[in-house]
């Protein structure tokens, strides 16, 4: 909000922004399910509305593995906004420090 208590177009902009991700995981490992479920979580709980998931499993899509240079699951990339960031990570979503982490390391507003 500006000054006199309008709301400014930089914070309309921020409302709106939405975020495009993509988690690459190993099949239905327990370490898949765990990520897939935190994810969904904090992304429901910080992002609600403004996300969109796509779950990939690399063992079913290894060409998308390829292209994406992932080495390690799980993978989170953050493909939009930009700059595109990757977190590798099981995503605790229990602790001040788990959404500490991902609002750093994948530039997510507050």
């Amino acid at each position: 909000m500006s000054s006199n208590g309008h709301k400014t177009e930089a914070n309309d902009h921020k409302v709106k922004q939405r975020y495009l991700l993509r988690l690459f995981v190993t099949g239905q490992t327990p370490r898949s399910v765990k990520s897939i479920e935190n994810l969904k979580r904090v992304c429901e709980r910080y992002l609600k509305g403004r996300y969109e998931l796509e779950v990939i499993d690399i063992y079913q899509q290894p060409d998308l593995a390829t292209e994406n240079q992932i080495i390690a699951a799980p993978t989170l990339i953050k493909k939009l906004p930009l700059p595109l960031r990757r977190l590798l990570e099981t995503f605790e979503s229990g602790s001040r420090g788990g959404r500490f982490r991902l609002e750093c390391r994948l530039g997510w507003e507050r």
